[in-house]
Order: C-alpha cells, then sequence, then structure tokens
C-alpha cells in the first residue's frame, strides 16, 4: 500500500500494556500481546508522529468481575458495559508499557483512560462510551494536519477495535496493521475486520506492506 509522501501520518499504539499479555496471567492475558513491539516500532518508522495510549484503573472500579460476577458478563452504568478481570492499575507491573517500547514522555501526545472507577472506555479518543468527553488525541492529530494514522495494539477486537472506529469517523484515513496486534477470541476479531470494512477503513498485514512515495 502506498503512502502519499504529502501526508501527515500518525502512528498510535493503543494500550500496549503488559496487562494484556501472558507476562501478566492473572489480568486480561491476551495470546501473543507480547509479540507486537517490533511490528509498533516499524510502523512508527513510517509516521511524522506517534501517539499512544493506556488504561489507568482504579482497583475500586465498579466492573471488576469476580465470583458472583462473571467476566463478561453485563455491568449496569453509564460509563460501564462488561465485567473484567482487574487490569492495568498503575504502579503495578501490568501497567507499564511492553519493553522496547518509548516511555510514554516520549510519545508526541499520550491518553491515559479509564481512570475514574465508574467509567471503563474502550476507544483512546473519549473518556465516556457516549463519546461526548473529548482525551485530546483528536484535536492534537487535527492541530498537526494528520491525514492517515497507522494504528496497532492491544486488543485488536476491542480497544483497538473502537479507537480505529473513533478516528474514522473523526474523518482520518485508516489503516490497522494486524501484525501490530493480537485480539483475544476469533469471532470477535472476525466481527472487527468486517466493521473496519464497512467504515472504510484499511488494513495491512505487516508495516513492509507500506510504503511512502
Amino acid at each position: 500500500m502506498e503512502l502519499p509522501g504529502t501526508n501527515i501520518i500518525a502512528a498510535f499504539d493503543v494500550d500496549p500494556q503488559k496487562g494484556f499479555t501472558p507476562l501478566c496471567p492473572d489480568e486480561l492475558p491476551v495470546p501473543g500481546g507480547d509479540e507486537i513491539v517490533d511490528e509498533l516500532n516499524r510502523q512508527a518508522s513510517l509516521a511524522d508522529l506517534r501517539v499512544g495510549s493506556k488504561d489507568a484503573h482504579s482497583p475500586a472500579a465498579v466492573w471488576v468481575a469476580g465470583p458472583d460476577r462473571p467476566m463478561l458478563s453485563p455491568v449496569r452504568g453509564a460509563n460501564v458495559d462488561l465485567a473484567w478481570n482487574l487490569h492495568c492499575i498503575p504502579g503495578t507491573r501490568g501497567f507499564e508499557l511492553l519493553d522496547g517500547l518509548p516511555a510514554p514522555a516520549e510519545y508526541d501526545f499520550f491518553v491515559w483512560k479509564g481512570v475514574e472507577p465508574d467509567m471503563h472506555p474502550y476507544g483512546a479518543c473519549y473518556h465516556d462510551l457516549a463519546e461526548t468527553r473529548s482525551t485530546g488525541v483528536i484535536e492534537f492529530l487535527g492541530k498537526r494536519r494528520v491525514t492517515t494514522v497507522l494504528v496497532g495494539g492491544l486488543a485488536l477486537d476491542f480497544c483497538v477495535k473502537t479507537t480505529a472506529l473513533q478516528l474514522r469517523r473523526a474523518g482520518f484515513e485508516v489503516v490497522v496493521n494486524l501484525a501490530a496486534c493480537r485480539g483475544i477470541a476469533d469471532e470477535s476479531c472476525a466481527a472487527a475486520l468486517d466493521a473496519f470494512a464497512r467504515a472504510g477503513i484499511r488494513t495491512i498485514g505487516c508495516a513492509a506492506d507500506l510504503v511512502r512515495v
């Protein structure tokens, strides 16, 4: 896939945290989630800007799964929907970015999301599920005149999917790099790919499929 040299391109690392990998098996370990660093760095080498995000959750979050509320069961609330194992608590190993990625302060823009105990957003562009409270990343990309966003991270079928769709609705050309993602389940990953196709989001097998001309 050719990317015109006149385009301003951003690479978006969505939640590439240890809590979403087998490195933290008691959190939300996505199979192969710890294998995406090199590919995230490759797509960033093709971009003019690099942005990223992290989940940053309270141990008192209302959506935490437990014996009486299994994971993925419904949770009532304006900005929560499903129960999840507790993950990505600031100060823990699961909160950390994967080794080999820049520190958050080294990105051009960085988002921390899900800090409030009664809010569990998936996309990195809004703090709330209704998408009315911006995290600022869309405005940052617009101010920098970004035209195309290369997206990778964890997990493909939840936070990557939602972030990519949010960016597309905001008017950006969006390319999801599948080699820079891993997903939770085959069925939900297939649904994500279908949603991308319907939204006009392109997918590539790896960063080597991209060429700036």
